[in-house]
């Protein structure tokens, strides 16, 4: 079936979808069912270790789901050790955690997920070519498969490729170096970990590795989570160095070196240029990622590329050349999460195939750093929040709380932290909302919605809290930082 406006078949597909991740295939099934024909492109190219994978993308199959199983893994650990208190009897120094058993657990998960959507996709209708897509001009895209080179044209092209980390250039990150794309098929403990970068995928995995047993490290070259409220990336900090997670500060790595035993010996300067060293079992870079799109030979198609030169800007994922789109990590200045691709995804195929108009909202997405103790957030950041509207015309609502299931095993209740940031006017408009506690991702996700309709702080005060749980005390803040009262809680009933 062909979608061209003068009627005439002009080329073999409505479609072609470069990426078997989760927004390049929500697009594809979505202009399926509106009855186009499409055809989707994925191949992984194996990392330096020789890790692989099958169809799903990063979040399938090296992001989101096994890192939130070993997250998970990790925090049955700590509840094995909350238990006794409750009265169940357990030798807590028998509990431990065994690597081969969790990895094979959390690579059979994936793997039916891989053979589930390969499943769908052919009740669905949608091509499936295992092979590398690339651009010979700006409609057609040359594929090379096991079986050889195919051609393939068509009306409408989504670059939906994703990203792979990146690596440092020191001597030895390559060679003797891992990232998150090995580290949940790794095929022997990790034992003592580096984990070099503190953005939020080097903080989870630092975190559920210690949960599960192991030395973990974290080599902070700035600041943690520079993207995040940086009052919050704190109190996460201070939350996983009480839970024994190392932070080396301020710091660069040199290089990395295998020794005759198999420990790797790892140099580091800090700012002062003092010169460090240790060995570990492991080195986990997690600095950043990169977009692949320079594996695609866009200036065939006359694409450009912005920021460090492997972005695309869109409009409204319209890339400069009108028929070709994108969606994903791909894109220039946009939040790079599994959800925000499959919507946007879905959306773009219904206005393509679907007479729809309706467009991707990219502001107020929320999302959640799954480390040990959690933190959710929805809108702005308190420094974005200042930049944007200034001191004087935001009060930011904060306030620390008691989980009750923290009571009985006496857990630390430190860091279980809240804000509130709204605007100072009228009904005090709420323009962003952050929560660290238990569950986060879960609490966050109503409140989402809630800022997306303007919520207001009262609105938010005259809700009546579930009680008891975490996500009642958004209904009970009211104590503002300009006030300077003590935000600590006083009774847990009133």
């Amino acid at each position: 079936m062909s979608f061209d406006c003068d009627g005439e078949n002009r080329y073999e597909y409505d479609l072609v979808v470069l990426g078997g991740g989760s927004g390049g295939l929500a697009a594809a099934k979505e202009a399926s069912a509106l009855g186009a024909k499409v055809a989707v492109l994925d191949y992984v190219t194996p990392t330096p270790i020789g890790t692989k994978w099958g169809l799903g993308g990063t979040c399938v199959n090296v992001g989101c789901i096994p890192k939130k199983l070993m997250h998970q893994a990790a925090l049955l650990g700590e509840s094995l050790k909350d238990a006794a208190a409750y009265g169940w009897e357990l030798e807590p120094e028998n509990i431990k955690n065994t690597w081969s058993t969790l990895r094979q657990a959390v690579q059979n998960h994936i793997k039916s997920v891989n053979w589930v959507t390969r499943v769908e996709l052919r009740d669905k209708k949608v091509e499936y070519i295992n092979g590398l897509g690339t651009f010979k001009d700006p409609n057609t895209i040359q594929a090379q498969t096991k079986q050889g080179e195919r051609t393939l044209t068509a009306k409408y092209i989504l670059i939906a490729v994703g990203g792979r980390p990146r690596y440092s250039d020191i001597p030895g990150a390559i060679e003797y170096g891992i990232t998150s794309d090995d580290i949940f098929s790794l095929d022997r403990e990790p034992g003592k970990t580096l984990v070099i970068g503190a953005g939020y995928i080097g903080l989870e995995c630092a975190g559920f590795l210690k949960g599960l047993g192991y030395d973990s490290t974290v080599m902070v070259r700035s600041v943690v989570l520079r993207e995040f409220d940086q009052q919050m990336a704190q109190v996460i900090t201070e939350s996983m160095q009480e839970r024994g997670v190392n932070f080396l500060f301020k710091c660069l790595p040199s290089s990395v070196e295998k020794l005759d035993n198999g420990k790797l010996f790892v140099r580091w300067i800090n700012s002062q240029k003092e010169e460090f060293s240790d060995t570990f079992d492991t080195v986990l870079f997690a600095i950043g990622r990169r977009a692949l799109t320079k594996d695609l030979h866009l200036e065939n198609a006359g694409v450009e590329l912005v920021g460090e030169g492997d972005k695309i800007d869109v409009v409204n994922e319209q890339t400069n050349v009108p028929h070709i789109f994108a969606v994903g990590d791909v894109l220039y200045k946009k939040p790079e999460l599994t959800p925000v691709a499959i919507h946007a995804g879905k959306l773009l195929s219904r206005r393509l195939f679907g007479n729809s108009s309706a467009l991707m909202n990219y502001h107020n997405v929320a999302t959640t750093v799954f480390t040990p103790m959690e933190y959710g957030c929805v809108g702005l950041s308190e420094e974005h929040a200042l930049e944007e509207y200034g001191a004087d015309n935001i009060e930011i609502y904060h306030a620390y709380y008691k989980p009750t299931e923290f009571f009985v095993p006496q857990r630390s209740i430190v860091h279980c932290y809240l804000k509130v940031i709204a605007l100072r006017e009228g009904d005090q408009k709420v323009v962003g909302l952050h929560f660290i506690g238990p569950q986060a991702g879960e609490v966050i996700q109503g409140f989402a919605a809630a800022i997306n309709c303007n919520l207001t702080m009262s609105v938010l005060m005259n809700t009546v809290g579930i009680h008891p749980t975490v996500a009642e005390e958004f209904t009970r803040i009211n104590i503002t930082k300009r006030s300077g009262k003590d935000p600590n809680p006083q009774s847990c009933c009133s």
